[in-house]
């Protein structure tokens, strides 16, 4: 594909590309010498599970791919123990050594429900980093200011307010910035909240005497509360090992509002159909019910095939709209596949105490799955199931032990 038509398809969906004019020209010497771009993305392994927010990043890589360009993604088993600042408040705990590659055997297996692994290159960025000598870093350290990091708006923060910085937090956006050297990269992609840390690359690179790479800054996916990022730790996350259950289930809680970002960065709709989408939604030509199910099945589509997808659709059917049941439900995850019926309300912040929750399955006001509960019983939870009490409230509840985990 000519370098024009390439650069107008990976401009889809990007929030800033620091250069434009340096990404075509870069896309134009590839075709010109028959060189693919050395694309490089790197992720920190500091949870074991990828969730749709990663994955904004890696379908963008998978476009690379494609387009024939070579993928580079760097597990930061070094970078990892250290811990990205971007957007702490305080510094990181690091994790240990043994942690960080535990997490890591997860990641290399759920990048290839997105990424192609025949032309992906995996490498481990420990491989250059810690090979470094003592007087090597130094070196690097000499690189960049005092004054510039304090640029960065959450060093800038803590510094203004009297919060601690470690030395070793300076590090980190020096040695992710020296994997751009390591590797002589020419693209570097992230989400926003990264840039500093690609920028870093780019002057690492003019340091050490190479063609400063382009950023590729991609959009952050807000999670299913429709508030916060996408966030394990939030618990608001839709995991690309999910069950397609699951997967169904939770993207039919998130807000109407940000359905379309949804559409964008986590389907395969193409672009002129989401336009149309959007029309219909403005001139009431279509249910958001009907639209949000149709997300629902692309993303586990996607993830897990047209016929779970279907299947997904039906057991979703079936659980809820048949019983009457709200459109937005939150999620609440146990790690049980048995929990005592009082326990759980009082779990979920239903009832303040198990003596009221008890009150309140007497009263008949405890409903799972749309029938009635009399009695304090332990509720088998292998499987999603829609906690009710009252007329009001509602929370369904998921079984975390049953994330697929792959080794």
């Amino acid at each position: 594909m000519r370098p024009e038509e390439q650069f107008e398809i990976l401009k889809q969906n990007v929030v800033e590309i620091i250069s434009e004019e340096e990404l075509l020209n870069k896309l134009k010497k590839s075709y010109e010498k028959k060189r693919p771009l050395k694309v490089k993305l790197g992720i920190d392994p500091t949870a074991p599970d990828v969730h749709l927010g990663h994955a904004v990043v890696l379908k963008k890589m998978r476009q690379f791919q494609d387009l024939g360009h070579e993928v580079i993604l760097i597990i930061g088993d070094f970078t990892g123990m250290i811990g990205d600042p971007t957007g702490k408040s305080e510094t990181r705990k690091q994790l240990s050594r043994e942690e960080i590659i535990e997490n890591a055997k997860t990641y290399k297996e759920q990048v290839f429900k997105i990424l192609d692994p025949d032309k992906t290159k995996i490498v481990f960025n420990s491989e250059w980093l810690s090979r470094m000598t003592f007087e090597e870093v130094i070196k690097l350290a000499s690189k960049y200011t005092v004054a510039r990091m304090l640029e960065r708006e959450d060093f800038g923060k803590r510094f203004e307010e009297g919060r601690p910085i470690s030395i070793h937090e300076f590090f980190y956006p020096l040695i992710q910035g020296y994997d751009s050297v390591a590797l002589k990269a020419d693209v570097e992609l992230g989400a926003t909240e990264q840039k500093f840390n690609i920028l870093m690359g780019r002057v690492l690179q003019k340091e050490y005497g190479q063609e400063p790479q382009v950023a590729v800054l991609m959009p952050i996916l807000v999670g299913i509360d429709g508030k916060r990022k996408m966030s394990k730790s939030l618990g608001n996350y839709i995991g690309v090992n999910d069950p397609p259950d699951e997967m169904y289930g939770k993207v039919m809680s998130i807000p109407d509002e940000v359905m379309i970002d949804y559409y964008r960065l986590a389907t395969d709709v193409e672009p002129e159909e989401i336009e149309k989408i959007i029309e219909d939604i403005k001139e009431g030509k279509v249910n958001p019910r009907d639209l949000k199910m149709r997300l629902a099945r692309e993303i586990v589509k996607f993830y897990h095939g047209y016929e779970e997808a279907l299947r997904a659709e039906e057991n979703f059917v079936k659980i809820f709209q048949k019983r009457d049941l709200p459109e937005e439900i939150p999620v609440f995850e146990v790690n049980s596949d048995k929990i005592w019926l009082p326990k759980l309300i009082t779990q979920v912040g239903f009832c303040s105490s198990n003596s009221e929750a008890l009150r309140m399955i007497k009263q008949g006001a405890v409903k799972i799955n749309g029938e009635k509960i009399l009695d304090a019983v332990d509720i088998e939870v292998s499987s999603p199931v829609v906690l009710q009490v009252g007329k009001r409230k509602f929370i369904k509840i998921v079984n975390s032990k049953n994330q697929i985990v792959t080794n």
